[in-house]
């Protein structure tokens, strides 16, 4: 309905389960949102893959600074 691609559709997907995730974790989706597009540039996740713990939802500083 709001995507004219299947790509589209699965970009949409992607992003709507993280606001909802989010939501049911108690954080405020667009704090949560603006981290991860603050963070995730940054991190070289392709040589450490372990930097994503870092975003995860149950991480404190997550917690801390997405409430």
């Amino acid at each position: 309905m709001f995507s004219d691609s299947p790509k589209g559709a699965k970009a949409n997907a992607a992003v709507y389960s993280i606001i909802e995730t989010a939501k049911a974790n108690d954080l405020n989706p667009f704090q949560y949102l603006k981290y991860l597009f603050e963070h995730l540039p940054n991190a070289d996740i392709q040589r450490h893959p372990e930097h994503l713990d870092d975003v995860l939802l149950w991480n404190e500083t997550i917690q801390q600074n997405c409430k």
